[in-house]
């Protein structure tokens, strides 16, 4: 999350007593601040107050989880009720049903679904379907792509120069320590936005790749967007060479009442899904057509894959899931688009008249400002612009953002259905000092 100068003794001392008991003190990379994290009391709608009383607007929502924010009240009543009523059992309920019709309803590519209990956990599962039904091992991602904490598709996530390779055709490289060189292999590593370089690995491996998969909207949470004519190559190549297309939505279902799928009209074969499915509540899911995911029926005996776990579609996932999804209305998604609309052109507007390089994206309740000459179109750029100073900007942004009362994403905006004009007014006017800050600096 970065650097942070703020004076805060109770975070201070309670990161000195995580430090006893927790690798460096933390339980997630994600949070890790220097010099130490500030820790969280409470929070109510879309703002969020810390343990030394300071109360801020949660532009981070859990890292696009919270799209109702915090506490909202029809989610509290299901959360209550239903942990009066069943919190977890072995038998199926009706809020599974529910839930997974109102995926089906509004997600172009899902025709069926089956829950897990993390985004990482679809995309594992997406992975075996894949794999099940085409008969072939190998998968494939773009160089810089994140699908979750799983080896496999960690690979290539963020490589150093060093290691890249040839540009039309990148090296697998390990992201965690003692990965073996077998799980590197079944990688096959595409250049994002390398339209006929990506078109020529795929054909050249067709035999060997069981599918692809990619985040539809973003790649490195929120810098680089895959371009229109790339995910319609995608689509093209894998549906003539018997490929599995695979949209990470995890992230991005966000983007609309269609998720991103819907925005860009390109149908996958499966999806993974997460964070907003679950109402604030830990979920995953995969959705796709009946035909891909038959490889989990046990009409005709054994599937091809067998799914399972603990706690996979338990009552309360479900059942808030399906009370969060249905507040989530066309209008919801209308109100969330023209707030994120206003936000990015303020944003746009600001750094316009100060001056500022960069450009503004996003999509639906996304925001993101990138401070860089250039349009980022693929990892090594962002990774040119990162050591080149962006880094350091984000950084800085974000930092002088926390003290204008904005929790932020590395600078990026996310939205909550919690948020109105005024709020987005509160925003603008930070923005405005802190890029008038950095301006200055």
């Amino acid at each position: 999350m970065g650097a942070i100068d703020i004076e805060a003794p109770v975070s201070s001392a309670l990161f000195d007593r995580a430090r006893k008991v927790m690798p460096s003190g933390y339980t997630r990379q994600m949070a890790v601040q220097k010099p130490h994290p500030i820790y969280a009391a409470q929070a109510d709608g879309c703002w969020i107050t810390d343990v030394e009383g300071v109360r801020r607007v949660d532009f981070i929502n859990n890292f696009t989880a919270l799209i109702h924010g915090h506490n909202h009240p029809v989610i509290t009543q299901a959360v209550n009720e239903q942990a009066a009523r069943l919190m977890s059992c072995i038998m199926p309920t009706e809020s599974e049903i529910e839930l997974a019709e109102i995926i089906c309803e509004r997600i172009p590519s899902c025709e069926e679904v089956r829950f897990m209990n993390s985004g990482t956990e679809a995309v594992m599962i997406a992975v075996k379907a894949a794999r099940a039904y085409t008969g072939k091992s190998r998968i494939a991602k773009m160089e810089g792509g994140y699908h979750g904490q799983f080896d496999l598709t960690e690979t290539s996530f963020q490589p150093m120069p060093d290691k890249w390779g040839d540009p039309a055709a990148p090296n697998s490289v390990a992201h965690a320590a003692g990965t073996p060189q077998s799980v590197l292999d079944e990688v096959l590593v595409l250049p994002l936005n390398d339209v006929e370089a990506a078109r020529g690995l795929l054909r050249a491996h067709a035999d060997s790749v069981a599918g692809v998969i990619i985040d539809p909207l973003r790649l490195q949470l929120g810098l680089v967007e895959p371009e229109q004519d790339f995910l319609e190559m995608l689509r093209e190549e894998t549906s003539k060479l018997g490929m599995v297309l695979i949209f990470d939505e995890v992230m991005c279902l966000r983007s609309g009442y269609h998720g991103t799928q819907g925005r860009r009209g390109i149908t996958p074969d499966l999806t993974t899904m997460g964070k907003i499915i679950g109402g604030g509540m830990p979920i995953g899911a995969l959705g796709g057509s009946r035909e891909v995911m038959s490889v989990f029926s046990v009409d005709e005996g054994d599937p091809k894959v067998k799914h399972s776990g603990t706690f996979t579609a338990n009552p309360m996932s479900m059942h808030v899931g399906a009370v969060g999804m249905s507040l989530l209305t066309p209008e919801a998604f209308d109100e969330l688009e023209r707030l994120g609309t206003r936000l990015r052109e303020g944003v746009d507007k600001i750094r316009t008249d100060l001056g500022l390089p960069g450009y503004v994206e996003g999509a639906g309740s996304l925001v993101a400002f990138v401070m860089h000459e250039q349009r980022i179109r693929c990892w090594r750029d962002l990774f040119d612009a990162a050591v080149g100073g962006l880094l350091q900007r984000i950084e800085t942004y974000q930092k002088l953002l926390m003290n204008e009362g904005l929790a932020t994403m590395r600078g990026g905006f996310v939205l909550s259905t919690p948020m109105d004009d005024e709020v987005i007014d509160f925003t603008l006017e930070g923005v405005n000092r802190a890029l008038t800050a950095m301006k200055s600096l």
